[in-house]
Parts: structure tokens; C-alpha cells; sequence
């Protein structure tokens, strides 16, 4: 059954459950990967199911009870490509609470499973648009969904205001971890939720923290050309409802095979391995002429587990972007170790 007392849900620092893990999560230095800079690591893949959704469905959910848009028979409803979806599926059966979720065939199979794992109802479209992507499809579905069910509450993660609010937190944590502003925090794109949040709070609280956002060649979020893609979660085909340009740095657009790249360079140098909008911080990092007092971090924001039949298969890559990318992207992970002075039989 679940329960509705603020008191439970309320307290931050209580140790109530799954959702006490969320959070919280750790700063690293990545000094293997950046030695010549100070560059760190948000390690939101730590939260407990695998990514910074976990935050933005603990807190949707959780306030939405509190202000009684959900109780025991309400159906939870929502558009995901991934990893809002897993977030929502622990967060949900935690609370007792049916959820239903809209994906697309360009899910991860391990995702897929995992949201069947956590009791999720996973409902596949398979209506494209002229961009190659199934957003369009998904969202459709689920106002079908709202306009036949008379207790459906969609968790909106692409317009909730909670979304971007939930990410005030994560930046106060990691101004408190470094025990003083970093210069730079990149952030990729998909709901621009947390790019946003971490925005907002920035422009509001610190002194001289810059934002800048990190989207996918074949997004249309920064006004770019839509042209298909295949890593889930980092950018979108359709404009973002969140996002405000006032207070944020030119964005840095990263191809997808820059992004494997830099997926691959974190796992070879810090043994870290994380999904394909991480790879992306990565590469733009190494894009910026940063000053060596300078610091910045990145948003490590998903175990990389469920993108091994994809980003880190070579079958995939080659099917999907062809021999000789492949082989591009294993030369230059080939050349940055050996800049090192590491061998790799891998590459």
C-alpha cells in the first residue's frame, strides 16, 4: 500500500529505504584521464537504479503525493528512451504505485529488461517521424493513454518544473564537495532538465560557475538539423520546453562517434564505464583550452552496463556506422593511450 505521510517522505536525512540511497552520490578527481587539469566527475551512476533519473522520478513522484495528485490507484505514465524510465520503475514500486511506460525500439535490451524487472507494464511504438526519432510517437501515446484512463497522472519529465527544481540539489552538492565553485559544469542534453536546474541555481547562488550544454549532432534543442540517432537519452526531436539560453555558454555539439570515443577513453584510462551522454562530456571536455587552475566537472550520468550490446560492441558500431568509423574510433582511443605511454591488446 502505499503511504502518503509527509513526515516519511519528507525528512532528508532519514534512512528510510531504497530511496535514502538516492542522492548524495560522489566527486572524483579524474586525474588519470586529465592529468593536466582539474576535471571531476559527478558519479550519478552511483544512485542506486544506475543514473540521475533516479533524483528527478524520487522527487516528482514523492512531491506529487504530497500535494495528492497521486494515490493507490493511480496509473504513473510516461514517454522514456531509458533512464527516467528505470528511475520511475524503482521509485514507483517502492511506493506500491502502477506505472506504464512508453518506449521505442531504440531501447537498450538491458534497459528493457530492467524496467520489466522493477514490475513496469513497457508499451514498444513504432511510429517514427521525419527525423528518424519515436518522440513524437511516444508523447502521442501517452495523451492516449491520459484521454482513456480516468486515473492516469503523467510525470511530464520534459515540462514538470520539479524536473529542473530537483537539480538545485545536485549543484549545491557539488559546490559543497569541491568546497568552492568550479569554473565550469557541462551538462548534456536531452529534457534539458538538469541543464536547466543547474542553470537556474548557478545564475542565482554563484559567483562565477559557467553552464554549458553538451548536445548530440542531430538534435534540434540548440535549433541544429535533425538527422537520426542512436544513443538513447542525449539530445531530442523536439524543442525543449525548459530551456532558456540567457544564462548558459555556447554549446558544444558532439558527433556520435565522439562520443563512443570519449565512452571509451574513460573506461581504458579511469576503469569507469558509462553511457554514451557521458562519453560526449568527455569529448567536449578535451575540446576546451581550459587554464590549468581552472576547474570543471562533468555529469557521469549512467552505468554503461546497459549500452554493452551497443555502444561498447563492435558488431553494433560497424553496423550501424560502418567499418571504417570503427575504425576511427579505435584509433584515437589507440593513439590516446599510447600518448600515455599504456598498451592495450584491446585496441
Amino acid at each position: 500500500m502505499i503511504v502518503t505521510e509527509r513526515r516519511l517522505i519528507a525528512k532528508k536525512t532519514d534512512s528510510i529505504g531504497v530511496r535514502s540511497l538516492i542522492g548524495n552520490t560522489g566527486l572524483i578527481r579524474m586525474e588519470k584521464l586529465f592529468p593536466e587539469n582539474l576535471i571531476y566527475g559527478k558519479m550519478e551512476m552511483l544512485n542506486p537504479a544506475g543514473s540521475i533519473k533516479d533524483r528527478t522520478s524520487q522527487f516528482i513522484i514523492e512531491e506529487s503525493i504530497h500535494l495528492g495528485l497521486i494515490n493507490s490507484e493511480t496509473l504513473i505514465v510516461e514517454s522514456t528512451s531509458g533512464n527516467m524510465g528505470v528511475g520511475l520503475a524503482q521509485i514507483c514500486l517502492y511506493w506500491g504505485l502502477k506505472l506504464k511506460l512508453i518506449v521505442d525500439p531504440y531501447i537498450n535490451k538491458q534497459t528493457l529488461q530492467l524496467l520489466k524487472a522493477y514490475g513496469a507494464e513497457v508499451e514498444i511504438i513504432k511510429v517514427q517521424d521525419d527525423s528518424g526519432s519515436y518522440l513524437n510517437g511516444r508523447i502521442a501515446r501517452v495523451k492516449e493513454i491520459l484521454e482513456t484512463h480516468p486515473n492516469a497522472f503523467w510525470t511530464r519529465q520534459y515540462e514538470n518544473p520539479l524536473n529542473p527544481l530537483t537539480h538545485h540539489l545536485t549543484i549545491k552538492e557539488i559546490v559543497s564537495q569541491l568546497e568552492s565553485e568550479p569554473d565550469y559544469i557541462l551538462v548534456a542534453t536531452s529534457t534539458c532538465g538538469t541543464l536547466m536546474g543547474f542553470s537556474d541555481y548557478a545564475f542565482q547562488y554563484l559567483e562565477k560557475t559557467k553552464i554549458i550544454p553538451v548536445d548530440s549532432a542531430g538534435s534540434i534543442i540548440f535549433g541544429g538539423e535533425p538527422s537520426k540517432r542512436l544513443i538513447p537519452g542525449f539530445g531530442a526531436s523536439k524543442a525543449a520546453h525548459f530551456l532558456d539560453e540567457s544564462h548558459l555558454e555556447m554549446p558544444q555539439i558532439i558527433e556520435e562517434w565522439e562520443s563512443i570515443v570519449g565512452c571509451k577513453k574513460l573506461l581504458a584510462r579511469e576503469a569507469i564505464l558509462a553511457g554514451g551522454s557521458t562519453g560526449a562530456l568527455v569529448a567536449a571536455v578535451e575540446k576546451m583550452e581550459l587554464e590549468p587552475d581552472q576547474s570543471a566537472v562533468i555529469i557521469i550520468c549512467d552505468r554503461g552496463e546497459r549500452y554493452l550490446d551497443t555502444i561498447y560492441s563492435d558488431d553494433w558500431i560497424i553496423s550501424n556506422y560502418g567499418n571504417q568509423v570503427f575504425e576511427k574510433i579505435n584509433q584515437k582511443v589507440k593513439d590516446d593511450l599510447e600518448e600515455i605511454g599504456f598498451r592495450n591488446s584491446r585496441y
